[in-house]
């Protein structure tokens, strides 16, 4: 089976709005539902709180990131399912549990992983 990232940034999510609590309340839910379903891998959100760093071949951490990456915030959620249509309806469950678009990727397979 293929393991699938489901992402959102933190700006696809309004912590100020008045049904935030009940956003947080449903997403755990479609969390839960993945559980129970035998799909969840791993997920959760990023701590905004701590820079990001990038440790270097030699052992050198310095406080710059990839350019490409230097917004990566928000949530995410590995599943392994067992096809892109399936990957697509676990999104579709997590946009509407928190009220917010997400992105989808497909990891290369790896037996090894």
């Amino acid at each position: 089976m293929t393991k699938y990232l489901i992402t959102f940034p933190s700006e696809g999510i309004d912590a100020e709005a008045e049904d935030f609590r009940s956003k947080v309340d449903a997403s755990h839910a479609a969390v839960q539902e993945a559980k129970d379903a035998g799909v969840w891998v791993f997920g959760g959100g990023i701590d905004e709180s701590l820079g990001a760093v990038r440790v270097h071949p030699d052992g050198t951490v310095t406080s710059d990131t990839y350019r490409q990456t230097q917004q990566l915030d928000g949530g995410f959620t590995v599943l392994e399912l067992p096809s892109y249509a399936d990957a697509l309806a676990w999104a579709e469950k997590f946009a509407r549990a928190c009220q917010c678009a997400q992105e989808l990727r497909a990891f290369h397979y790896d037996p090894e992983s």
